[in-house]
């Protein structure tokens, strides 16, 4: 009887271990969305089109001018020590005056997964509150945010999938992602992408800066026939030339596709996510195969922090070092 119920409680074990692995929540974006009517939607969320994943970036230019005016007060500038130039022996002149002029803005990237609330200021603006109580301004958001976003997509618990448009929005608060949130557009696209020069890069998948999903459609000419292949059937994509792919089924068949962006060097870029590495993006030109693959770990909203101030020593060529906050290129920090 005793060992009956130990296998019993071994068996149940193994089975809570499993489900869990295969009921998560994928990484994928949640939250709840206020609207400027005080409506309210709360589910997982895909963001103009390519962003679903705690992983994808928000992009925008982030205003340096406020900061530079604060970060500049009182400090001193490296090539000031030695901007004299000596010949034989007498000063001639200094330089590096130019180095007072900061840019105004800077392009930013911030993982969603990073963020704890997104408000709307205006049509090409918002203010992003991270996790660690940081606040940045970005503007000019391309696609990601303001009037030109493309989709705002949330599949609320209680009304399923609702699309919004950029004027509906007045704030996004991220949440935890429910371990059983499913979503209909399946699961999200995982693989290495290898180069034509022998680089390889494995994570989230985003085909032509717009497929994400098994749901999503490849489209393509075969000969003359007009062809939509759901990811969920590909099992690799291969660059044939300049205009054209070939597709592996999970069927074992493969084919040869032209005529269109997705399959030609109209396409805009496939784009890899690794959760350790960061984001590339590798144009067709460079794109030799990618292979899809299941997914190998579960980015969850947890594995973010918010992030915090860069720090470091710097080594000038004469061995000195500084030792302190860094902000690389005047913006990242």
């Amino acid at each position: 009887m005793k060992m009956t119920r130990k296998i019993s409680i071994i068996l149940f074990l193994i089975f809570l271990v499993s489900s869990s692995a295969f009921s998560g929540d994928r990484g994928r974006i949640y939250g709840k969305i206020t609207t400027t009517d005080g409506d309210q939607f709360e589910g997982l969320i895909r963001w103009d089109k390519n962003e679903a994943n705690w992983v994808d970036m928000l992009d925008g230019n982030k205003d340096l001018a406020q900061s530079n005016r604060r970060s500049s007060k009182g400090r001193k500038k490296y090539r000031d020590r030695e901007t004299s130039i000596e010949f034989f022996g007498i000063k001639i002149g200094k330089t590096g005056s130019f180095f007072s002029d900061f840019p105004s803005q800077a392009q930013s990237g911030i993982r969603f997964g990073h963020i704890q609330r997104i408000e709307a200021i205006d049509d090409n603006s918002i203010l992003v509150q991270l996790k660690s109580g940081a606040e940045v301004e970005l503007s000019n958001g391309s696609t990601d945010f303001g009037s030109g976003i493309r989709e705002l997509i949330i599949e609320d618990k209680d009304e399923e999938e609702i699309e919004l448009v950029w004027d509906d929005i007045d704030y996004v608060e991220f949440l935890r992602t429910p371990r059983r949130a499913e979503s209909v557009f399946g699961d999200r696209l995982y693989g290495t992408l290898t180069t034509r020069r022998g680089d390889e890069y494995t994570g989230y998948v985003c085909w032509d800066v717009d497929e994400l999903f098994e749901t999503d459609i490849l489209d393509g000419d075969q000969k003359r026939r007009s062809r939509k292949i759901k990811f969920r059937k590909i099992s690799a994509i291969e660059r044939y030339s300049s205009s054209g792919a070939t597709v592996f089924l999970t069927n074992g068949d493969d084919i040869l596709l032209k005529g269109t962006n997705d399959v030609d060097d109209g396409n805009r870029g496939i784009i890899i996510a690794d959760p350790a590495f960061g984001q590339v993006v590798v144009e067709w030109d460079e794109f030799e195969r990618l292979e899809f693959k299941p997914l190998a770990l579960e980015v969850t909203y947890d594995s973010f922090d918010g992030g915090k101030r860069l720090s470091g020593t710097v080594y000038d060529e004469d061995g000195e070092s500084y030792t302190g906050k860094i902000r690389w290129d005047d913006d990242e920090e």
